[in-house]
């Protein structure tokens, strides 16, 4: 797992290849990253059933219900096959802009 940090974001990419073990270590190491914006980096993976991606909704709820962004990016994905309330996008560049945008409406007040 590689931890990168730029201002008020964090990505997080797997290195292991094991789906399992990177969401058991995201998951527990969780309280570390709360207080960031999070991108969690899936592009090493390569036709990812949505199930797998599904199992990020609790770390996306509570992420949002604290105002931070959680983004998950995967290329060769159905994105219509996830619920809207998790965040998927097919770039590293569309996760930031949407930090960005989501940032700026909590700045707003939205």
């Amino acid at each position: 797992m590689k931890v990168d940090q730029k201002g008020h974001t964090i990505s997080i990419r797997d290195t292991q290849g094991d789906f399992t073990s990177f969401l058991m270590k995201v998951t527990h190491q969780y309280k570390t990253f709360e207080k960031h914006n999070l991108i969690i980096d899936l592009l090493l993976y390569k036709d990812l059933p949505a199930g797998n991606m599904k199992l990020f909704m609790p770390l996306s709820k509570l992420h949002k219900k604290a105002k931070k962004s959680f983004v998950i990016v995967t290329s060769d994905f159905d994105y219509n096959a996830v619920p809207e309330k998790l965040t998927v996008v097919p770039s590293l560049l569309e996760a930031h802009d949407i930090i960005e945008m989501e940032e700026i409406e909590r700045d707003l007040g939205f």
